[in-house]
């Protein structure tokens, strides 16, 4: 029996399930990255004739950073395709908020707790805080915004959803800072200052500045020239597969931040032409490969946590993820939203509430780890894995019920109604 011949099998099985499981577990309250990750747990629990190898990931970290590194930026391209509002300071107040005040202190909150309390090092603290800090948008489908013009854009949506596509980029910063604060040759006050000069206004004008421009370059490129040289209708997916892999590659050539470059140039894309068939359909090819990426990493994740990820984790540490998840967060967004304009009480709970970890984590942890030796890595990644474990659970059986509810109240349609109705 050959483990490559399991792989693909398990592989096919598993990309058959995420093609009907999302529409089957519309109405109830259980999300489809559950079920992956326990079949991952299963899997790696079966007694097989040959033995399966660690998922662990801190075993495999060039693996795992660029396999969550692709998840995320497919991820940011088809978040930024579906937002249907116009970028203001007004219009994106909420998003705003939430990644320019509430990742801020969630981060210094969170590494003071895990410094002070968990007794991890200081970079170690750092490190952890920013890789959990940003809500994830990989794992948050069920309460963001719908398909582009779908018109499925209230203020819950749209803030989780914005918030999603922005922090992934601007938590970065911070990883920088955990690595700056390792002993080095460079004094620190050095590296303090490259720090602030390089991976926080360089890096961040850059991403912006390049997601804007090749934003731009390609909307020119896929809405002008079809005019006189086609674009199959085939081809539209590769189109904005090519828009994700360009724009990153640019940037982290040019040392911008590339998650950040790529939500910017979906954005921008999606500002050409809004009512054009090409959004649609590079929306649905970017969130095929997704769910395909979603796939296999929720499988390796659940086979890392059968794998011994979870061993080192310690009590303390298990109670720092159920303080980010049910207490940080939460409090933490309600706070940082009073005064908003036109969002009522109960949509402010929700918003504070669905702060989603997941993929994202994995690859800041991946990276900086393969950057540089934290002290305390393995516990680093326990921690982390716990609290993606305990988020993905809470938010996906929550998820649904709860964005039922909020429709409800405010006169709107559940997913599950709209779904049936489209259907008829």
């Amino acid at each position: 029996m050959s483990l490559y011949n399991i792989a693909v099998m398990l592989l096919g099985v598993a990309i058959l399930g995420v093609a009907w499981l999302p529409s089957l577990l519309e109405k109830y309250p259980l999300s489809y990255p559950i079920l992956y990750i326990l079949l991952g747990m299963g899997v790696y629990a079966l007694p097989l004739p040959l033995a399966l190898p660690s998922a662990n990931p801190a075993a495999h970290g060039t693996l795992v950073t660029h396999l969550s590194e692709l998840c995320v930026i497919v991820a940011l391209t088809g978040t930024g395709l579906k937002i249907d509002r116009k970028f203001s300071f007004r219009t994106w107040q909420n998003p705003l908020r939430l990644v320019l005040i509430l990742m801020v202190l969630t981060i210094s909150g969170l590494a003071v707790v895990a410094w002070g309390v968990v007794g991890l090092a200081p970079a170690s603290a750092l490190l952890l805080a920013a890789s959990l800090a940003p809500t994830d948008p990989v794992l948050a489908g069920d309460v963001q915004v719908g398909d582009p013009g779908e018109g499925r854009e209230d203020n819950v949506r749209f803030a989780l959803t914005g918030e999603a596509g922005l922090n992934d980029g601007l938590a970065f910063p911070f990883v920088y800072l955990a690595l700056a604060l390792l002993p080095a040759a460079m004094p620190l006050t050095d590296r303090l200052w490259h720090w602030l000069l390089i991976d926080v206004l360089y890096r961040v004008a850059a991403g912006l500045m390049l997601g804007w421009l090749s934003g731009k370059l390609l909307a020119y490129l896929i809405f002008s020239l079809p005019k006189r040289v086609s674009i199959k209708t085939a081809a539209y997916g590769f189109v904005s597969l090519a828009v994700t892999l360009i724009t990153y590659g640019v940037t982290e050539l040019l040392h911008g931040y590339g998650f950040l470059a790529v939500f910017i140039a979906a954005l921008t894309l999606r500002s050409y032409e809004r009512a054009h068939e090409y959004h649609k359909q590079m929306h649905a090819f970017t969130d095929q490969m997704e769910r395909l990426f979603i796939v296999v990493i929720l499988i390796l994740f659940g086979g890392a946590l059968m794998s011994g990820l979870l061993k080192p984790l310690t009590g303390p540490g298990a109670a720092l993820g159920v303080l980010l998840v049910l207490v940080l967060r939460p409090l933490g967004a309600l706070l940082t939203l009073v005064g908003t304009r036109k969002v009522t009480l109960a949509e402010r709970g929700v918003i504070s509430f669905f702060g989603i970890r997941g993929i994202g984590s994995i690859f800041y942890l991946a990276y900086a780890l393969g950057k540089a030796d934290f002290p305390q890595a393995d516990e680093i990644w326990a921690i982390a894995g716990f609290t993606m474990l305990l988020s993905i659970t809470v938010h996906g059986v929550l998820a649904t019920p709860v964005m039922d509810w909020l429709d409800r109240r405010h006169g709107r349609r559940t997913a599950a109604e709209l779904t049936l109705e489209s259907e008829q």
